[in-house]
């Protein structure tokens, strides 16, 4: 087995739940088993819903449990910084790798147009989800609507055909049709990502070999995995 390196990643949006703190139990306790490194990293790109006593009431939390970590905030480490919020130039600089290979795109629509797709998407009783309605604009059709002021966000090309096989440590392997899933947002128009961004460059570039999560994100898999094939990363190992 590879040296060992996994992370916690809570988002600031308020306490630690019991759910976030058995993850990160069983995450610290698999590190210590196999000598690796525990990361704490801070998953701060939710703006919204960030609340700014969250971190040192995590920190504190983690502590109290006796949960040290190896590289993160109070601690720092080579790979930092350890607050997403200030890993935006990665961030930008990444989905545009994506979009110069063709594995990701400007999308200009609006806020109102995309509700009036999911609202027909579900009159038709079909999945809702985004037509991709941008996806193949020309670039003429791409500089004029930045030329109207449109700030874009990007996103994922997902293929077209064919299936995505995943594999969970827990439950095996996984077939996903890639008709059925939608090209996600990976970076909004004012600069932050989505999870689906962040999480796949930030763990790759901390150098880590197992994700542990809770499985609610078993329907985002596909993608993500889809996300480390269009970077020609390897993903490292995943337990839903």
């Amino acid at each position: 087995m590879a040296q060992v390196k996994t992370r916690f990643a809570p988002s600031p949006t308020g306490d630690l739940h019991v759910g976030g703190v058995r993850t990160a139990l069983f995450i610290w306790l698999f590190a210590r088993r196999h000598n690796g490194t525990f990361i704490l990293r801070i998953e701060d790109t939710d703006q919204k819903r960030y609340k700014e006593d969250s971190v040192s009431s995590i920190t504190s939390a983690l502590r109290w449990m006796g949960l040290d970590w190896d590289e993160g905030p109070e601690v720092g480490g080579e790979f930092g910084p350890y607050f997403q919020s200030e890993r935006l130039e990665l961030y930008g600089e990444q989905a545009r790798r994506l979009i110069e290979s063709g594995h990701a795109y400007e999308c200009f629509c609006s806020i109102e147009r995309l509700a009036q797709v999911r609202e027909q998407l579900i009159a038709n009783k079909q999945p809702p989800g985004y037509d991709r309605h941008c996806r193949n604009l020309s670039e003429a059709e791409r500089a004029a609507k930045r030329a109207e002021g449109i700030a874009p966000v990007i996103r994922f090309a997902v293929p077209l055909d064919g299936t995505t096989v995943v594999r969970d440590e827990l439950r095996g392997e996984i077939n996903y049709e890639n008709r059925v899933l939608e090209d996600a947002v990976l970076l909004k128009s004012d600069g932050f990502p989505t999870y689906h961004l962040a999480v796949v460059v930030d763990d790759h570039c901390m150098g880590i070999t197992h994700v542990t999560r809770g499985e609610e994100w078993i329907s985002s898999f596909p993608l993500h995995i889809l996300v480390y094939a269009a970077f020609g990363w390897d993903a490292p190992v995943f337990y839903h």
